[in-house]
């Protein structure tokens, strides 16, 4: 008896060591999770940052919510805990005494109100002048000595100052409109692809704040290839499929629209290579405002979620010198890239030259074959100290192409704004460039096209067109106006062009006066020479495109070529729906730009004929464009005096 009494109690004391072991070592412990969304219409928020702790302001952990607004802390001791919850567009919360019980889970259905600024459509307003406090030089010597010593795991932050910052110093190529050419004088356009969104983007950043852009921020064909369409996928193993369409131009009955689209292969992020990605982040002092260096910070955390452990990371920062804040890191180590770019804030002038020299150096040192090799430049533009005039930055980026290496560029701001320099950049450095004026315009370009945004599928895409005077009298390329090209250039393989990317939709419209018309186009006298009489073809062929592109890895172009049948085409004829989106837009733009050849696009035109084409509209980008659109009407009507 005296021996089953005492194995009893040994039994009983070694159950209550085990079970005071696997709470004191966290074995049996917690799980938080759930998810964030707005209060006023229940719609999830991504990229809200929330921190977990024993104190307001003490995080014991921090992450950031997903695509889908989601949450999740794993492997918490039980406890009482406060959140703190926080992202750009929303009202800051905090919630207290959250109790944790070991193995359980715990679910939150977070809503935060919006701000007046609420993100979806930000109103933006330039940032008040203040002075420096303190030398640049003094500032910058001291930060970036101490730069210097960083090592992985061992983060130095950035300092903060207050900074001097024009009223609105932004920049914008002047863009002279294409004109209408006489196919017996041109029968030939020949011009680069374009994908970048950054036009719409930045557009709707006008607009949004209560003000018409200005003409040279209007760049038409960015606005029409800011959306998503329907068009096939390639069944063949080439890179992209090719559309044509050819339809009655809406703003002037008695012309035509052509369409001519590509749309490139989808592959999902899963099955892409490998990224060598670095961060070249801008830490100067005019990033020092709300829409800036915070919003990029963001925008770069919700990019980070989606990498995978084959993907790696660097981060070098730049304001008057420029520096490895983070070594080439596995996408494993999401916590380690995020706590490096929590640490960073603003201050200082803009060596943008040493920063771009650096990032390429890094990303050459862990340059991986057949893989993604990319930079990626966050910034306002606004470079000032070393290399800094456009021509010697272009020269640099020019000089790096050769490597492999791809760029990047994503703009952030206002009032100070150099969209020239940016979009340079990217085109002459085998990239893109996207304007990001909110955390849902992050989400779009980083998380759901982060396929197209990073990785090429086939660079320096040219389009040649030759027009049949039989059918056609005169043509009018709608937008790419800074993207034409001489026509020797299109067999020209040592010649840059755009760069198609995986899912990327590429659309380009002409208007066509047809063969016949009254209308006159040639200001040439007529010619002494040449033969003046009717062309006749004979056959039906309305125009030919041909396409020049390179794979990835290759110096060499591959031609294809395709043929546009010429038709009758009347008032009563309906277009796809792709094609009268696409018109909308590019009605929209025509305005936007007061071009003399508008005819009679007006914004009711606009939203009616947007209205029709907009489809089911999963992404609700199709919806927005039309209020933006009323928007822009009322503005000019209120500027008008009416």
């Amino acid at each position: 008896m005296k021996n089953s009494t005492k194995s009893l109690l040994f039994s009983g004391l070694i159950l209550l060591i085990v079970t005071a072991y696997s709470f004191s070592t966290g074995l049996t412990t917690s799980v938080l999770k759930g998810t964030v969304r707005s209060k006023t219409d229940k719609e999830i928020i991504p990229g809200a940052v929330i921190e977990l702790g024993q104190k307001i302001g003490e995080p014991v952990k921090r992450v950031m919510t997903d695509i889908d607004g989601h949450f999740e802390f794993k492997g918490i001791n039980q406890g009482t805990y406060n959140l703190k919850i926080n992202v750009i567009g929303y009202q800051t919360k905090e919630i207290t005494n959250v109790q944790l019980e070991a193995g359980k889970t715990k679910t939150l259905i977070i809503e935060l109100e919006e701000t007046l600024t609420n993100l979806k459509e930000v109103l933006l307003h330039a940032p008040q002048k203040q002075d420096y406090k303190k030398s640049e030089a003094e500032e910058d010597k001291v930060f970036f000595q101490s730069l210097n010593t960083i090592t992985s795991g061992n983060y130095i932050p950035c300092r903060t100052k207050t900074i001097s910052e024009p009223f609105n110093t932004e920049q914008y190529d002047h863009m002279p409109e294409n004109d209408f050419h006489a196919t017996t004088d041109s029968p030939l356009s020949t011009f680069s692809i374009d994908v970048d969104p950054a036009s719409y983007a930045n557009v709707r950043r006008f607009i949004n704040s209560g003000n018409l852009p200005p003409v040279d921020a209007v760049r038409i064909e960015e606005m029409i290839n800011y959306f998503s369409y329907d068009y096939p996928e390639p069944k063949t193993n080439e890179p992209f499929s090719i559309i044509t369409e050819h339809s009655t131009c809406p703003w002037n009955k008695d012309h035509q629209l052509v369409s001519i689209a590509l749309q490139a292969k989808k592959i999902p992020m899963s099955q892409l290579p490998p990224s060598n990605l670095v961060f070249l982040l801008d830490v100067s002092g005019s990033m020092n405002s709300e829409d800036k260096l915070p919003l990029l910070k963001k925008s770069i955390g919700l990019l980070t979620n989606q990498l995978r452990p084959t993907d790696k990371v660097a981060i070098v920062v730049y304001a008057g010198n420029a520096g490895l804040v983070l070594p080439s890191t596995s996408g494993n180590d999401k916590a380690t890239i995020l706590q490096a770019l929590d640490q960073l804030s603003a201050g200082g002038s803009t060596a943008g030259g040493a920063g771009i020299q650096l990032a390429y150096k890094i990303a050459l040192e862990n340059f991986i074959p057949n893989g993604n090799n990319r930079v990626i430049l966050a910034t306002d533009g606004d470079f000032n100290v070393g290399v800094s005039s456009d021509g010697e930055l272009v020269r640099i980026i020019e000089g790096k192409r050769a490597t492999g290496i791809f760029l990047t560029v994503l703009g952030f701001g206002t009032g100070n704004l150099k969209d020239s320099r940016m979009e340079k950049l990217a085109d002459k450095g085998n990239g893109n460039y996207a304007y990001i004026d909110n955390i849902m315009e992050a989400n779009k370009v980083l998380v759901k096209e982060a396929g197209g945004t990073l990785f090429t599928l086939a660079k320096d895409v040219k389009l040649q067109i030759e027009f049949n005077p039989q059918y056609v009298k005169a043509y009018k390329l709608i937008g790419y106006e800074n993207r034409i090209l001489q026509h020797r250039d299109f067999n020209d393989d040592k010649k840059d062009a755009g760069d198609l990317g995986s899912g990327h939709t590429v659309t380009a419209l002409y208007e066509i006066v047809p063969a016949g018309s009254d209308d006159e186009f040639s200001k040439v006298d007529p010619l002494k020479y040449q033969p003046t009489q009717k062309v006749n073809t004979g056959n039906d062929e309305m125009l030919t495109v041909k396409f020049r592109y390179k794979d990835p890895q290759s110096e060499t172009s591959k031609l294809i070529t395709r043929v546009l049948a010429a038709k009758k085409v009347t008032p009563h004829d309906i277009a796809s729906m792709n094609l009268r989106f696409a018109a909308a837009v590019a009605g929209f733009g025509l305005i936007l730009r007061d071009s003399e050849h508008k005819g009679n696009a007006d914004f009711k035109m606009v939203t009616s004929l947007a209205r029709a084409a907009k489809g089911t509209d999963h992404s609700g980008d199709r919806a927005a464009f039309i209020q933006m659109v009323e928007t822009a009407a009322l503005l000019k009507e209120n500027l008008s005096g009416k």
